[in-house]
């Protein structure tokens, strides 16, 4: 007696990928994700592979794991996958303090973010 398993949230020809509590503020990392959103599954790796970003090899491997999850677990051809979302959220800020002049203190911020990419196959070619 276990509980229904629900509906599946995507269409039958997209595939996703989450990524969460990645250490970097959600503004730089929409910078990454706005740079592959559109593009195809090949021209978006190309991208992220030369990108002067810290965090673009994290957001390769996630988009790595997005196209394995649509040729294995979907059965979605490879060669006409695109980029169709890449979604960035907040996750948490660690808090950090700094001792100041006085006696104040400086509170340091550490944002964590989360991304989720989705891919779609292409329809026709």
């Amino acid at each position: 007696m276990s509980k229904a398993s629900a509906p599946r949230r995507l269409n039958d020809n997209e595939a996703s990928a989450t990524l969460r509590a990645l250490r970097v503020s959600p503004q730089k990392l929409n910078v990454v994700a706005s740079t592959i959103r559109g593009k195809t599954a090949e021209s978006a790796l190309a991208a992220l592979a030369f990108s002067p970003r810290r965090i673009s090899d994290d957001v390769k491997k996630l988009l790595q794991s997005a196209i394995a999850n649509a040729e294995n677990n979907h059965q979605l051809d490879v060669d006409r996958l695109v980029v169709a979302e890449a979604s960035v959220g907040k996750a948490f800020v660690m808090r950090r303090w700094r001792a100041r002049a006085r006696g104040r203190v400086g509170r340091i911020e550490k944002p964590y973010s989360n991304i989720t990419i989705v891919m779609r196959e292409r329809e026709g070619d």
